[in-house]
């Protein structure tokens, strides 16, 4: 047993982060106020984070992580960054769909303890984040430096455009920035899969430079991608009057993200030059 998994600040972020998240999604099950998509989603992401969280902590406290075929410190690094971002996700969007105004009932004082278990959940993630990065030099561990997190933060943000997608059959340009999505999607994904199952030492090129060669070729597609998709969704199209998550709604949503993947790229870019440059 080591229970040093349990007793260093890492271990003590993850405690944190099971109670957290065990506290949100069962105050809000207690409600049954969670219906639709949005409520779904903020009670699927409690219930996956708390789960694969005590499942890192048994498996570390027992150390049978040795046993598994996969990168262990990339599979722990990429978790607590995707763990950050759905939780962050959910404590915006849960208060935002489900707790009105005035929060004058026990179910609505339930709602806004679980939404506040929610941002201290995110927290302890964040926490982990940051005492699990990789150092200046320290490259053993791919996905724990920043390059590593920022390809999971683009994954994530390609996944919330995928999610708010509407109307763009017919459109070229709007079509192309769909394949532009599409298409960074996938390779990212595939990186972060090969770095945590162990398979980039069989790609026959040189890595680092392709990795950052990449880099530079989807930071070109998100670039026209911003250009393209605010001026064919809405070029001669006003908001309209009654619009509640109507298409304009998603669409802004779709402009923001990609610019946030764009600079997600750019800084990606950057760090990466001097990492194999520098």
């Amino acid at each position: 047993v080591n229970l040093r998994a349990l007793t260093s600040w890492v271990g003590i972020s993850r405690l944190f982060a099971v109670v957290l998240s065990c506290l949100a999604f069962s105050l809000v099950a207690s409600t049954g106020y969670f219906w639709g998509p949005y409520g779904t989603w903020c009670m699927f992401t409690w219930c996956f984070c708390f789960a694969v969280t005590l499942l890192v902590l048994l498996l570390e406290l027992l150390e049978l992580y040795p046993l598994l075929p996969l990168s262990w410190d990339d599979f722990t690094s990429a978790f607590s960054m995707l763990a950050a971002l759905m939780v962050f996700t959910s404590s915006v969007i849960f208060p935002v769909i489900f707790i009105t105004s005035p929060c004058d009932n026990n179910e609505c004082a339930r709602q806004a303890v679980a939404t506040t278990a929610s941002w201290l959940c995110f927290l302890a993630y964040a926490v982990e984040v940051a005492l699990t990065r990789a150092k200046p030099g320290d490259i053993s561990s791919f996905l724990s430096t920043v390059p590593g997190l920022l390809k999971v933060f683009e994954a994530y943000v390609a996944c919330l455009i995928f999610s708010l997608l509407d109307e763009y059959n017919g459109k070229p340009g709007l079509i192309w920035c769909v394949a532009v999505y599409s298409i960074c999607f996938i390779i990212t994904l595939l990186i972060i899969i090969f770095t945590v199952g162990r398979c980039l030492t069989y790609i026959p090129c040189p890595l680092e430079k392709m990795l950052v060669g990449y880099n530079f070729l989807a930071l070109l597609m998100y670039l026209t991608a911003t250009v393209l998709w605010p001026l064919y969704s809405f070029r001669g199209r006003s908001r309209p009057d009654s619009c509640r998550n109507c298409w304009w709604d998603k669409h802004l949503g779709v402009t923001f993200l990609t610019i946030f993947n764009l600079i997600a790229y750019l800084v990606d870019l950057v760090y990466s030059t001097r990492m194999v440059f520098v």
